[in-house]
């Protein structure tokens, strides 16, 4: 259901961003979508972990999760403070002053929405949530659009995101108080914020190292490179970007179920990881094998006239997205079994490899070296997040479980060649025909079984019950 409404809401979001794209070109989209990101990078300050370890402390324990929800309020509402000088110290800079306001706002309302919506995945009530992705993006759409049609400038972009968030925020604020979850309130349990503080620590540095090296490539871009690189390679992002939903709304939903089956059932664990894994591979690889062979008429028709050197580097980063669905069952599986220390470590290294790549490629290639960056870091995280699930929760039999849906989604690409030269709106021909072929070669191959779908809806049943 939840799945249901963010392909409707994000089909609305992808509009709503191609459209200000448009709007604001290559002289301007680097400067917000470099300040959005900046914002993102600094929200960790407000985040400290605390996010993934209320949803999991909330999944077990839902009499608590008042408290824990009024306590990471109240101390966000001090962090907010830190977090104002800390933006101002990376956006001033970089000749982006003029927007530290939005930004921050941006920032703030983020965060506190993530946190109140958050409450409800800890007790697997999502019927809400599907309802306030919808309309979460129809808000962004008609902001947009206004700004749009009276020739605004960066600054009201960012002020639009902000206020879609801040309508987030009183959404979920009714929702969680109506539903007797939890209503909001000052509570500041030194001792809990404590205990959770160095709980939450490998959490905060997993977000830091995880932001870092999701957001830190466009900055260096703008910094080096200047603007319409950044937009070029913003441009091509965004797309994949907004595809990256589908595997973490999937970690959302399944993330408590992981836990619970780590406490309760350990012996299953391997087996829920494996299945978790097989499905994210069937959602991204498709997506990622048609995004390449299609990107020469996929970029006029999404981005629009100036954006043609995108088409390359939207190529290369679909390489990267179906190594990043994947990794969500590397991310859940060591979350889930209380060995977030460790996917920080993952993290870490493919941070480093990240920067150190950036700052060879970026100078020399400029933004299709930063592409190739990308492709590079999620390979190592893959690596690094497969060793340590084999270490701590077990062996996944990465061959077996990927060949046939590997084989199935280059059946589809072969199939899809010959109607890669369609243009405009009959791009989606190849489009609908590669769905198909997807569609046979999976069931043919055997890439998955009954079996395994009906598994996914039990354990999903017991999770809430």
């Amino acid at each position: 259901m939840v799945l249901s409404a963010k392909v409707a809401a994000r089909l609305i979001a992808l509009f709503t961003v191609l459209y200000m794209i448009r709007k604001l070109g290559p002289d301007h989209y680097g400067s917000f979508t470099v300040t959005v990101n900046l914002t993102a990078i600094v929200s960790v300050v407000l985040d400290l972990g605390f996010n993934v370890l209320f949803v999991r402390e909330g999944a077990r324990d839902h009499g608590a999760i008042q408290r824990y929800l009024r306590n990471v309020m109240s101390l966000r509402l001090l962090m907010s403070v830190v977090s104002l000088l800390v933006l101002a110290a990376v956006m001033y800079p970089l000749g982006l002053g003029a927007y530290l306001v939005p930004g921050f706002f941006l920032m703030v309302l983020t965060s506190y929405a993530t946190l109140l919506r958050n409450g409800l995945y800890a007790v697997q009530q999502l019927g809400y949530e599907a309802i306030a992705v919808v309309l979460e993006s129809v808000v962004l759409l008609l902001l947009i659009l206004y700004g749009g049609l009276t020739r605004q400038g960066v600054a009201y972009y960012v002020w639009a995101y902000a206020i879609q968030y801040a309508f987030s925020c009183s959404y979920f604020l009714v929702v969680l108080a109506i539903k007797r979850i939890a209503t909001p309130g000052w509570r500041f349990e030194v001792e809990l914020l404590r205990e959770w503080f160095w709980k939450g620590l490998p959490f905060a540095l997993t977000f830091v190292l995880t932001v870092l090296y999701f957001r830190i490539d466009q900055p260096l871009i703008f910094a080096i490179r200047g603007e319409t690189e950044a937009s070029w390679y913003a441009a091509a992002y965004k797309p994949i970007e907004s595809l990256l939903f589908v595997p973490i709304t999937f970690l959302q939903v399944v993330f408590p179920v992981l836990a619970v089956y780590h406490r309760d059932r350990p012996a299953d664990m391997l087996d829920a990881v494996s299945r978790f894994y097989k499905g994210l591979l069937l959602m991204g690889w498709p997506v990622s094998v048609g995004i390449f062979v299609l990107a020469g008429p996929l970029t006029p028709l999404l981005l629009g006239p100036g954006f043609g050197p995108s088409e390359p580097a939207l190529r290369i980063l679909s390489i990267a997205l179906g190594i990043a669905f994947v990794n969500n069952a590397f991310i859940g599986a060591l979350n889930a079994s209380d060995r977030q220390m460790s996917f920080t470590w993952a993290a870490g290294w493919s941070l480093v490899a990240n920067a150190v790549l950036n700052l060879t490629l970026i100078p020399l290639f400029g933004y299709i070296g930063s592409s190739w960056a990308t492709v590079a870091t999620e390979l190592t995280l893959a690596l690094a997040g497969w060793i340590l699930t084999a270490r701590y929760v077990g062996q996944l039999a990465v061959l077996s479980l990927s060949w046939r849906v590997v084989a199935a989604g280059l059946v589809m690409g072969i199939a899809v060649y010959p109607l890669h030269s369609l243009h405009g709106f009959a791009v989606a021909i190849p489009i609908v025909a590669g769905a198909i072929v997807y569609g046979v070669a999976v069931l043919l191959l055997r890439a998955v079984t009954f079996d395994e779908v009906e598994w996914a809806r039990r354990a999903l049943a017991q999770a809430r019950s």
